[in-house]
């Protein structure tokens, strides 16, 4: 991995799943997390399925 690549994916470990959540709904179009098949687009969706994801809680909290 590049050193941005391990960055990237750091920053990803240390997302609370609320911060996850509100990224995944929120993000703007094209924004690197969500480039899919993607190196980041992978860290992420792992690291916020251990969280369950987008839970109905989750997205009652953070809103439309």
């Amino acid at each position: 991995m590049t050193p941005q690549e391990i960055r990237a994916k750091e920053e990803i470990e240390k997302l609370t799943h609320e911060e996850m959540a509100r990224l995944w709904r929120f993000a703007p179009a094209g924004h690197p997390y969500f480039i899919y098949n993607g190196l980041y687009y992978f860290f992420f969706k792992e690291r916020f399925s251990k969280f369950g994801g987008m839970t109905t809680e989750i997205s009652k909290k953070i809103g439309l």
